[in-house]
């Protein structure tokens, strides 16, 4: 990706639209329909991974959550405590809402009622949305170009942390991304466990008609960035994407779900 292509915070801030992006890609169980099934890959992978016991501890920091709460409705389920994080203001005061019950606040009970499906419907929509609205004890600002990510505040390194589709909008080049990895590899305790979801060889997404950038990348780098961050990969799974032909939302090639393990 041409660095000048690239999308800033700046220009999140102000023209990223939060709710279109929610009405776009998590309207429905099925996600966008131009981009294939990859909601339920990735949410299906996420209860497999969390129902394995692979993954386990009591805190849980999201990174770069955006407006978005699919993954988290997955991971209430297994962690007590879950902090939120996001670098735009529009996003974050999304969840907020959400967590307020706001009566203008994004309806999540068509993907929440699917993921109670793919749990086998041992607790209801009703009981899945309140376990969440308890569990998440804090929303905060995130810029993973920091060597403290939540900077000015200071957490305790958690049990779990988890990210999906954020680092590759957020970071302009490679050597960003790696620093990226670093940063918030200092939030995770040592033997904690990283769930990552990630596209691969993507370079934009469409949220109405403006175009956000994504930076290119393969598996084979980020699997040198994890190793460079003493993590060990236990699994990785990936999806093909849709015909590029005929998406006009985004250009991903393939979305990959994985869990490492940080080193002691």
């Amino acid at each position: 990706m041409d660095g000048s292509s690239f999308t800033e915070g700046e220009v999140y801030q102000e023209f990223f639209n939060s709710r279109v992006y929610l009405e776009t890609y998590y309207s429905s169980a099925v996600g966008c329909s131009e981009e294939g099934n990859h909601l339920c890959f990735e949410l299906t992978n996420l209860f497999n991974i969390f129902s394995s016991g692979s993954v386990k501890g009591q805190k849980l920091i999201d990174i770069g959550t955006g407006p978005c709460l699919h993954q988290l409705l997955v991971a209430c389920e297994w962690f007590e405590e879950i902090i939120v994080t996001d670098y735009t203001d529009s996003n974050r005061l999304e969840i907020e809402k959400w967590i307020r019950n706001d009566p203008d606040c994004f309806d999540w009970s068509a993907i929440g009622k699917f993921i109670c499906e793919i749990e086998g419907n041992r607790v209801s929509w009703t009981e899945k949305k309140e376990k969440l609205r308890q569990r998440v004890k804090r929303v905060l600002k995130c810029d993973v170009t920091s060597s403290n990510p939540l900077h000015p505040v200071c957490v305790e390194p958690v049990d779990c942390l988890m990210t999906s589709l954020c680092l590759e909008a957020a970071c302009k080049d490679q050597e960003t991304y790696r620093n990226a990895v670093k940063n918030i590899t200092t939030l995770l305790k040592p033997g904690g466990s990283l769930i990552m979801t990630a596209v691969l060889n993507e370079t934009f997404y469409m949220v109405d008609s403006r175009k956000f950038s994504c930076l290119y990348f393969d598996k084979e780098f980020l699997t040198k960035v994890l190793n460079e961050n003493n993590y060990i990969i236990q699994k990785v799974d990936i999806m093909p994407g849709p015909d590029r032909a005929t998406n006009t939302h985004s250009d991903f090639e393939s979305l990959l779900i994985l869990v490492a393990q940080k080193q002691f």
